[in-house]
């Protein structure tokens, strides 16, 4: 498989994810979040994933309204508030969405995170979504499989991603094997964990390799895991680099050697946590 910034992930019949988008935690002053949307379509970025929680869906609305670019050229992620769970308060927060998005329909909606006290009520809300046809693709974060098993219990639509932690010190093995055995697409948040394979020699030696930087060597080991991944910048170099990831191959030995460094390390929520606690 030849892997490019056109590369995709099939979610369903009708929509295919790029596997490495653009993601925009942390940004929310209109003119940063302009500058780094602009960079990341002038560098090929079409996919771009926001949330409610991150307070910045009108700055990203306003950002790609404002780009050149008709919306058929781009695709959009969000997520519904922990707040906002529950059939109708779903319901609410979604049209929120778009109108904070300034969009009359989203690409892929998914629930944040998984909550004890409106868990089969939320989904039955994307599920109404996605049959209204508001949002071309629907699924779940950080859904550890127990969360999986148990919306299978009741969910007439199962879920077409779970976004989930996922990098060289948090590979999720097992996880990552159920979701493929299920036919759901996998998408990493934190990939670079945080910034910290920076500081990986293993990683830097293979940079030096390659001519490349540690944090490309392990975007290139997620897109040849065959995840979707979505880092951040708002730094126009560094969203130029993480886009230039597709003029060399990892070989097999060195994406185990990268699948070595798992340290079963956990660098955000422990969804199981949240799911009892509803919340953070």
């Amino acid at each position: 498989m030849t892997l490019s910034l056109s590369s995709m992930i099939k979610l369903n019949e009708y929509v295919s994810l790029p596997m490495l988008g653009f993601g925009t935690y942390k940004i929310v002053e209109q003119a940063e979040m302009t500058i780094a949307v602009d960079q990341a379509l002038k560098v090929g970025f079409r996919s771009f994933d926001t949330a409610q929680l991150y307070n910045n869906e009108q700055a990203l609305g306003t950002a790609l309204k404002n780009s050149g670019y008709q919306r058929q050229d781009y695709m959009i992620t969000s997520k519904v508030n922990n707040t906002n769970q529950g059939y109708d308060q779903t319901l609410r927060a979604f049209d929120q969405v778009l109108t904070d998005l300034q969009i009359d329909y989203i690409d892929l909606f998914l629930v944040h995170w998984p909550l004890s006290n409106s868990f089969f009520e939320t989904w039955q809300a994307l599920e109404y979504i996605y049959e209204q046809k508001a949002a071309k693709a629907i699924g779940v974060c950080n859904f550890t499989i127990s969360h999986l098993e148990l919306l299978a219990t009741k969910a007439n639509i199962k879920p077409m991603i779970d976004q989930i932690e996922l990098h060289p010190y948090f590979t999720q093995e097992r996880q990552v094997q159920y979701l493929r055995q299920d036919n759901i697409a996998i998408e990493a948040w934190s990939p670079l964990a945080q910034g910290k394979v920076n500081e990986e020699q293993r990683l830097i030696d293979l940079a030096k390799k390659y001519h490349k930087t540690a944090s490309q060597i392990t975007l290139r080991w997620h897109m040849q895991k065959g995840y979707i991944a979505i880092p951040k910048s708002s730094n126009p170099a560094r969203i130029t680099d993480n886009a230039n990831i597709f003029d060399f191959t990892l070989t097999d030995a060195e994406i185990q050697s990268i699948d070595e460094l798992n340290q079963n390390l956990r660098l955000g929520p422990n969804p199981d946590h949240v799911y009892k606690k509803n919340g953070f």
